[in-house]
């Protein structure tokens, strides 16, 4: 009989099979290198010395490293489309996310986290098995149109991304662009893919009514840094060309430079800012990296693999930004942007950029008074 599992921190220990080794390795088309359990498991998983399989090794399907594979995507319940935010330091008070999980594969997104509530890793798990919230468009349309409900913008793709490639296929953020539209409800789109071109009539239709602004993330300009940073993401030429796309047919649309990392990419800020304004972009924001939860772990496992070289350098950088001992600072009004001399300097660098170019630093003001429940016939009484 095998001798029984020890705890492990107060947790029982189980031998099983996984679908990663010990030490991450890279996964081509991913961002994360590994697909560790979240903070909230019950069993706790681990592999014996004699289990670890080098990478090139495909003896035993069960132990080999992950390939990059298909995307699962499924359909997942939801009992409301809005989540409510009561965050200060946040411009809106409502957003929706069409899809759970991104296959952007952004290493530094800070939804990983929440794959934990699920039972699935904020590794792999969350570039690969996407959650289709496919009746978010009635759901949102009940709300909407229920007595009581106030009308205030709501962010699309507050948590991950409405023009992942899964939207390409499926339509959810398109209909959901369709009922917004249909009640004259503002709105604020934020995203990485050039997907977003599609329904520039319908983002149109809304801006021509004062009821929308788009927003364009772009981190680098770099398209080899840009394939290990967010790898399925849009190339940054082609969100540079959905810019454009946009602005030409009358959307305001903004750039965010963001997430930047000191050593990694704020080299590109100005670069990133006067292309964004050649293109028509008439407004640009910033965040710096924020590190929460498994987010900490999975950015430096990949930080080391891909730039060993200069991993402590932007490491201590980062705790630099961060009051000097730590990776991570989740107050409000201080995770968003850096503290000491390193955070004025990016701020001062940002300002500076966004001036020599005329890009506006003031979010529009969305204008709620046309709202119409029940889409633009009205109801009768």
């Amino acid at each position: 009989m095998p001798d029984p599992p020890k705890a492990l921190n107060g947790w029982p220990v189980i031998r099983l099979a996984v679908t990663h080794p010990v030490k991450g390795h890279p996964v081509k088309g991913r961002g994360a290198l590994s697909n560790p359990q979240g903070r909230f498991e019950q069993w706790r998983r681990e592999l014996a010395p004699s289990d670890e399989v080098a990478p090139s090794d495909p003896a035993d399907p069960e132990l080999a490293p992950p390939a990059a594979g298909a995307t699962r995507v499924e359909p997942v319940g939801m009992r409301r489309a809005i989540t409510r935010n009561e965050s200060p330091d946040i411009a809106f008070d409502q957003s929706l996310n069409p899809y759970q999980g991104c296959e952007h594969g952004c290493i530094y997104c800070y939804a990983r986290p929440t794959f934990s509530f699920l039972g699935l890793s904020p590794g792999l798990d969350f570039e690969t098995r996407i959650g289709a919230r496919t009746t978010m468009p009635s759901l949102l349309a009940r709300e909407l149109d229920a007595p009581g409900y106030r009308c205030s913008p709501i962010n699309i793709g507050s948590a991950t991304d409405p023009y992942q490639p899964a939207e390409r296929e499926l339509g959810i953020t398109r209909a959901v662009l369709e009922v917004l539209l249909a009640r004259r409800h503002p709105f604020t789109v934020v995203t990485k893919g050039a997907l977003i071109e599609r329904d520039a009539d319908l983002l149109a239709e809304a801006a021509r009514l004062g009821i929308a602004q788009c927003f364009v993330s772009i981190s680098t300009l770099d398209p080899a840094f840009a394939r290990l940073w967010d790898p399925r993401a849009s190339a940054p030429w082609r969100r540079l060309r959905a810019i454009e796309t946009l602005a030409s047919a009358g959307i305001p649309v903004g750039v965010l430079v963001a997430p930047i990392v000191p050593f990694l990419n704020d080299q590109d800020i100005e670069s990133i800012i006067a292309a964004a304004a050649q293109r028509g972009a008439q407004s640009a924001h910033y965040t710096l990296l924020r590190l929460p939860y498994e987010v900490r772990p999975l950015f430096e496992q990949w930080l080391r693999s891909h730039f060993p070289e200069r991993a402590e350098r932007v490491l201590a950088r980062i705790r630099d930004l961060r009051g000097g001992d730590k990776l991570n600072d989740s107050r409000f009004f201080a995770r968003m942007h850096g503290q000491g001399p390193w955070g004025q300097l990016i701020s001062s660098r940002f300002r500076l950029a966004a001036r020599r170019n005329g890009l506006s630093r003031q979010r529009r003001t969305l204008d709620g008074s046309g709202f119409r429940p029940g889409g633009a016939q009205g109801r009768l009484f």
